[in-house]
């Protein structure tokens, strides 16, 4: 039983950037198909990233931990650029407009899980338990994100797009720069 009570609180610390991305691109008007698509991505990943990185293994763990943060951290960079032309185009916002970019987003949000995996496997824990759960919160929290984005996009128009653009560069310089 302490085991769940411990996935389930790693499971919302891989969530949160979820979270947070989330509300930023839900201040775009994403379409509801999208959001249960790129929600279930998000949880799909959550499952998958630590047990593969239980797959592969320790001996893999240095390398991943510095290109995934540099891998991480471009993808955030490339999508607040994306974000801040998108202000500039009279009426258009940039959205996750197809499988790839959902995939992309979805990656970037659960790429940290896969060291997690590795770490749990060192002492022998559940994986498939830990990934359940790290799937189902991580479904949620992004799910919650999104809607909660669409809600502040219509209250607060362009500002939350703003805000959303600086967060986005702040989960960037945070990986790019080990912060």
């Amino acid at each position: 039983m302490s085991f769940i009570l411990l996935y389930f609180f790693m499971a919302i610390g891989l969530s949160m950037d979820a979270f947070s991305l989330s509300i930023v691109y839900g201040t775009n008007k994403i379409e509801n198909k999208k959001i249960i698509i790129l929600s279930t991505l998000v949880g799909i990943l959550h499952f998958i990233m630590p047990n593969l990185g239980n797959i592969l293994g320790k001996s893999f763990l240095h390398g991943f931990i510095l290109y995934g943060d540099i891998i991480t951290g471009s993808v955030f960079l490339i999508l607040g650029i994306q974000m801040i032309l998108s202000l500039k185009e009279e009426g258009e916002i940039y959205e996750l407009k197809n499988y790839f970019e959902l995939f992309l987003f979805a990656l970037a949000v659960a790429i940290d899980s896969f060291s997690v995996g590795i770490a749990l496997s060192l002492k022998n824990h559940n994986l498939i338990l830990a990934g359940s759960i790290f799937a189902i919160i991580s479904f949620f929290f992004t799910i919650t994100g999104l809607f909660l984005g669409k809600i502040l996009s219509n209250k607060t128009g362009k500002n939350s797009k703003i805000l959303g653009i600086i967060i986005l560069f702040i989960f960037a310089f945070k990986y790019l720069l080990g912060i």
